[in-house]
């Protein structure tokens, strides 16, 4: 073991310990896919038992007010377990994320660095798809979030921060972008002209739900707001969802913004930053395994403007992800984890093309939900 890892040990040893874990630090190792924050597996001997944890470093980078979302996770993930308790649901610790108190009664601890770190016991035998590999599995996602919706439904979401303000808000990104580009710090616009001109001639896009907020016709509820694929835990014997993760971004918005961007995930068989743009595509098929999932769930909140925008959602989210993709590689890669150069213009490439593809569907996107929510009823 290198000086430097012994260290790092000794830190997770010290974090651990200020919550009510019993046993030794036998294991560390990274774990996951995100983007943001720093994720590992622990394992911690117990007597003649190995338990393992997920220790999550949160970055405050992104984070600006860790405290306020750990808020919001405790009380969305009590809200979701008193209501599965009221259902006699079996094994809820399996269904829905438990951070740790600490000493102090608060889901974190803060390290003499002033970084926070939160701990949760992992669910075993289950496992998470980036990419998924049937429409049944989109069916199945999509009913994890409808589902999740469903739970919170009737929680006030004005109780929640804003853990990243304006985080879906179409205007704001696009300001941001404007900013971007003017600034070129690291002369980068020259390289994507192409992105420039194609996220340009879609600003109108951006203005359409904010124009709906205002005349009240799309309501504000508790989202999830990052509904990727591997945001569902899927038990590895039966193949469904038990548990939906990555609850930094639980705040105030709109239910769409959730589909839209399962639309964007789980409809584009090809990698999130493919750099084979042949491959990317919108699978009709799969849209609709996600309409049929999650109207299934949803669809008794769900009112008249937020189904007729189903379809748009896809477009609008797909499109919104692109420009952050583009606005970060402007900005010289500060806030998405990149593993090569241009990975953010790669990752900002594939989203405009599923976006070009969406486009050319829109009439059958919208008869497939016409159809599932006539079938419903």
């Amino acid at each position: 073991m290198s000086e430097q890892t012994a260290l790092f040990f000794q830190e997770v040893e010290q974090i651990v310990d200020q919550f009510p874990v019993y046993g030794d630090v036998k294991h560390i190792q990274p774990f996951g896919t995100g983007h943001i924050n720093d994720t590992f597996a622990i394992t911690v001997g117990q007597g003649r038992a190995q338990i393992r944890y997920v220790l999550q470093r949160v970055n405050g980078n992104v984070f600006k007010n860790i405290p306020a979302l750990q808020e919001n996770i405790a009380r969305v993930t009590d809200h979701i377990r008193e209501k599965l308790k009221r259902q006699h649901v079996q094994d809820i610790s399996g269904r829905v994320l438990h951070f740790l108190p600490a000493a102090d009664g608060r889901n974190w601890v803060q390290d003499d660095e002033g970084k926070y770190w939160r701990l949760c016991p992992l669910i075993e035998r289950a496992r998470v798809y980036d990419v998924l590999e049937s429409a049944s599995q989109a069916e199945m996602v999509a009913r994890a979030f409808g589902e999740f919706q469903l739970q919170l439904a009737d929680l006030d979401a004005s109780l929640l921060a804003e853990t990243i303000p304006e985080f879906h808000h179409g205007p704001g990104r696009r300001q941001q972008f404007i900013d971007a580009l003017e600034a070129d710090e690291h002369n980068r616009a020259a390289s994507c002209q192409p992105e420039i001109d194609f996220l340009t001639e879609h600003f109108d896009v951006f203005d359409v739900f904010p124009a709906a907020f205002a005349d009240g016709s799309l309501p504000l509820r508790t989202t999830h707001n990052d509904t990727k694929c591997n945001n569902v835990m899927v038990d590895e014997q039966t193949g469904q969802s038990i548990c939906v993760l990555d609850l930094d971004t639980v705040m105030p918005g709109s239910a769409l913004y959730d589909f839209g961007d399962m639309v964007r995930t789980a409809t584009n068989p090809a990698a999130e930053d493919e750099r084979n743009l042949s491959l990317v595509r919108m699978d009709l098929e799969y849209f609709t395994a996600l309409v049929r999932g999650y109207v299934s769930c949803a669809g008794g909140f769900l009112n008249d403007t937020e189904r007729d925008l189903l379809p748009f959602s896809g477009k609008l989210l797909t499109l919104m992800i692109g420009s952050r993709f583009l606005t970060d590689h402007l900005r010289g890669d500060t806030y998405f984890r990149i593993h090569r150069p241009d990975h953010n213009l790669d990752r900002c490439r594939t989203q405009f093309k599923l976006v070009e593809s969406i486009e050319a569907q829109e009439e059958s996107m919208t008869s497939v939900v016409d159809s599932v929510w006539a079938r419903r009823r």
